[in-house]
């Protein structure tokens, strides 16, 4: 009997809850809520794969320390991407409600906002997620001016060349100017760039990157 009407409860919340969801005046506050569960579910998905792998092939360590740092990193970019979508909506859904209308600098103040708020901090994840969207920001803009017709449409795929730009100078800011890269790329070229060049036998020339003593 008991379990009957808990369950005639739950459906009746159910129910309740799935009519609020479609009531229109609460949308923008319930756009808001939903924002906040996007952005910490895709940080998780994003930055555990990269933790994980990251740790394994470059920290050394414990196990449980290890995974203790898979663990504070995922958890400091979900939540902070889930704080900026957030404020960013929050933001937009304000500015839209007093203007009465969603106008483009509504979105370029609420995010300006936001960043600084939730991404001010000059830590190695925030670092890695600015860094990560400037790149596509310079994609982004040099195809807008292209649209627009402020620069004209190259005659050949500029990618090539902007390739090779690319290569040239990280690979020279590694060689001899080392400590401007983020710590993770410095590692991530001594790996591939400088531990190539050391080996003492077979094992730590195709087995080992690098002998140890219980090699």
């Amino acid at each position: 009997m008991a379990g009957g009407v808990t369950a005639g409860l739950l459906r009746d919340l159910l129910r309740a809850a799935n009519a609020l969801l479609l009531q229109r005046r609460y949308r923008a506050a319930l756009a808001v809520i939903k924002g906040f569960r996007n952005g910490a579910v895709y940080g998780a998905k994003i930055r555990a794969p990269h933790a994980l792998v990251m740790t394994f092939l470059f920290k050394s360590g414990s196990l449980r320390e290890k995974l203790k740092s898979i663990a504070q990193a995922t958890y400091a970019h979900s939540r902070n991407l889930a704080y900026f979508v957030f404020t960013y909506k929050g933001l937009l859904a304000a500015q839209s409600g007093l203007q009465g209308k969603k106008i483009p600098f509504h979105s370029f103040l609420a995010a300006c906002i936001g960043g600084w708020l939730v991404f001010g901090e000059n830590n190695p994840i925030n670092s890695q997620i600015v860094m990560y969207l400037l790149s596509r920001i310079l994609f982004g803009l040099s195809r807008l001016a292209v649209q627009k017709g402020y620069i004209p449409q190259p005659r050949q795929d500029p990618f090539p060349l902007v390739a090779a730009l690319v290569w040239g100078t990280v690979l020279w800011l590694f060689e001899y100017h080392r400590d401007t890269l983020q710590p993770s790329l410095q590692s991530s070229m001594t790996y591939l760039y400088e531990d190539s060049e050391v080996w003492h036998d077979l094992s730590d020339f195709l087995i080992y990157n690098k002998r140890t003593d219980s090699n």
